[in-house]
């Protein structure tokens, strides 16, 4: 039986490795869809809480935690060498900036490396960590093919970004669409089996790169306007003027607007880090991405300002800080 047959009849192993806020409820998914499933994290204090049916991220509930490990369908372990089980692994660690604001690409290699040396043939790998055009093709290729294996032929590899909105009770895991990338064609027709088995919606596009950049588009989406309503504020409160009064007003019109709020500065695993992938990236082919950087220097800049406006809510009571 190929792959795609095992997935479509839920013959097949599948195995996340990174059990955070990504890779947990996304493997819980799998297991509610009554596939036998396998969960790899580095961490062992994670793998003893969740064998013991609890839950160390807030918005997975411990009955479901309970119920997951009480089947028959999940194992959970830090022992790697059980990949060569695995039908299809699901790649979800993080993709950090460094010191210098450098995309660390170091859990995305060292994961690599660990699959590479039991990677078989007829596995297909998906990477959903957010992370530059390329890193899929470019970075995790080269190093699963150090294990003999060539890819399209004995293996594949394709690109899924991840799109949780952590405590969001309207958008879970698998009322999300998703979009796959794949550069091989029965890869990403195996890729879109996958999805479609736990996922309402899947959305493929023609690469790999094609993927990795739609999920820096939505973040840089994000980031910019958050910038541009941030500004406003500044602006607005110094003509003494209401900045979410304007928004709500603005918000009435019925197209080409989309309300954004100003805020503190940015927080979450993905908006103050995936602008400066695309950036990185974009230095390599000689194109500023001055929009983006300006962007950044705002939302960077928000925290400054608010402490401004505190010793000034401060001062005019009479206290100091």
């Amino acid at each position: 039986m190929d792959l795609k047959d095992k997935i479509k009849n839920k013959q097949a192993v599948v195995g996340v490795i990174g059990l955070g806020y990504v890779g947990l409820p996304l493997l819980l998914e799998f297991i509610e869809q009554d596939f036998t499933s396998i969960g790899f994290d580095i961490d062992d204090a994670k793998i003893k809480t969740l064998k013991q049916g609890k839950t160390y991220i807030k918005h997975i509930s411990q009955n479901r935690i309970k119920k997951a490990v009480t089947g028959d369908s999940l194992s959970l372990t830090t022992d790697f060498s059980q990949l060569d089980k695995t039908d299809c692994i699901i790649v979800a660690v993080p993709t950090p900036l460094d010191k210098h604001h450098q995309p660390d690409l170091s859990y995305i290699e060292k994961t690599s490396e660990t699959i590479s040396q039991y990677l078989r043939k007829g596995q297909l790998v998906v990477l959903e960590s957010s992370t530059f055009p390329g890193t899929t093709e470019e970075v995790m290729r080269p190093i699963l093919e150090k294990s003999g294996l060539e890819y399209g032929t004995d293996f594949y590899l394709a690109f899924s970004p991840e799109r949780e909105d952590p405590n969001n009770p309207k958008y879970t895991t698998k009322e999300i669409p998703k979009v796959v990338g794949c550069n091989n064609p029965y890869g990403l027709e195996c890729t879109l089996a996958l999805y479609d088995q736990v996922i309402v919606q899947t959305v493929p596009v023609s690469s790999s790169q094609a993927a990795e950049a739609t999920k820096l588009l939505e973040n840089i989406f994000r980031s910019v306007n958050i910038a541009l309503v941030n500004e406003m504020k500044m602006i607005l409160d110094r003509m003494g003027i209401d900045i979410h009064e304007v928004i709500q007003a603005a918000a009435t019109k019925p197209f080409g607007f989309m309300p954004f709020y100003p805020g503190p500065g940015l927080g979450g695993h993905c908006i103050p880090i995936d602008p400066f992938y695309l950036t990185w990236k974009a230095k390599e082919y000689d194109i500023p991405t001055k929009f983006i950087e300006l962007a950044g220097e705002v939302n960077t800049s928000m925290p400054y300002w608010v402490v401004e406006k505190v010793v000034e809510a401060l001062n005019e009571r009479g206290k100091s800080i």
